[in-house]
């Protein structure tokens, strides 16, 4: 088996915050292309179509190690090719992002709602990956988890992408401690504090993640700090981190968090609401520096709306 040697760096820069797709011309047994040109429109013609695809070509969108790419070179397995894909249009998420924490190893920002935190379908640059590499000017800087777009609150990046690999593992080892605050309905009915605990399964492509039969996957401790006119204020503490975790765990208390689009029922499709954000705040983060060794507590300035 031939090795694989690492690529080389990119010969183009990012662009708003977005690094350039790399593609690496794979082997070819069967002799299928036999240029350059016949490889992209294979591949890429089927999404944004051939028209495009040879525009790109001849306006030298494609960018190898020595300059723009020729569609007529000869196809060579192992090739690498560079290039920008045509980012879509963007409604510009009207909040800005804080930073609770910098040093030479971590941002630990304050992602507001409606914000992605990575670039995905149609979200790129109005992402909190993407605007805070523009506006800190940290072009290596990559979220170590994820949080999701429409909840707000603490996320922890790593400047330098050689880092990020030892504050992963602390999330997958389930070595941060992470607190959220929720304001929803309160229900004296309901016994509080509850460690809830199901099994909970989220399908590519459908919005909304459900809770089957089986052995639990996931574990969430519901606390209510406060309440008053039938609203309360609720500390929700995870032990795992499944999709939509908090949210479906507060729903199936009969519990579901304030504008929430998805659960109980799943809202119609329209324009984004930015006065009606989901109430759910990822409060604290606290885990041990992997390279330090020092204890660490961050805490969100952000407020939810509520009693208490």
């Amino acid at each position: 088996m031939r090795r694989r040697t690492k690529a080389p760096s990119s010969p183009l820069p990012q662009r708003d915050g977005i690094d350039p797709v790399r593609v690496r011309l794979p082997e070819d047994p069967e002799r299928l292309w036999k240029t350059v040109r016949e490889h992209l429109l294979d591949r890429y013609a089927g999404a944004i179509g051939a028209e495009r695809v040879e525009e790109m070509l001849k306006s030298g969108r494609f960018v190898g190690t020595d300059g723009p790419v020729d569609g007529d070179d000869p196809y060579a397995a192992g090739r690498y090719v560079w290039f920008h894909r045509d980012f879509p249009a963007e409604r510009p998420v009207p909040f800005g992002i804080g930073v609770v924490y910098r040093d030479e190893r971590i941002v630990v920002a304050d992602k507001p709602h409606f914000l992605a935190t990575m670039p995905r379908g149609r979200h790129v640059t109005e992402t909190l990956l993407a605007r805070l590499r523009r506006e800190l000017a940290l072009p290596e800087l990559q979220p170590a988890h994820r949080l999701d777009r429409l909840t707000a609150g603490l996320v922890l990046c790593v400047v330098r992408s050689g880092d990020r690999g030892a504050y992963q593992t602390l999330f997958r080892d389930r070595a941060v401690r992470k607190e959220y605050e929720a304001v929803a309905p309160h229900d004296p009915a309901v016994e509080l504090p509850v460690t809830v605990r199901s099994r909970i399964e989220k399908e590519r492509g459908v919005l909304a993640a459900r809770e089957v039969p089986g052995e639990s996957n996931a574990e969430s401790r519901i606390e209510l700090l406060a309440h008053a006119d039938g609203i309360g204020r609720y500390r929700l503490v995870p032990v795992t981190g499944r999709t939509h975790q908090l949210r479906v765990h507060m729903n199936r208390l009969g519990l579901p968090i304030l504008n929430d689009p998805i659960y109980p029922r799943v809202r119609a499709d329209g324009p984004e609401d930015f006065s009606r954000p989901l109430h759910l705040l990822a409060r604290t983060l606290e885990f041990t520096d992997p390279f330090t060794g020092e204890a660490v507590r961050f805490e969100s300035r952000s407020t939810l709306s509520g009693p208490g």
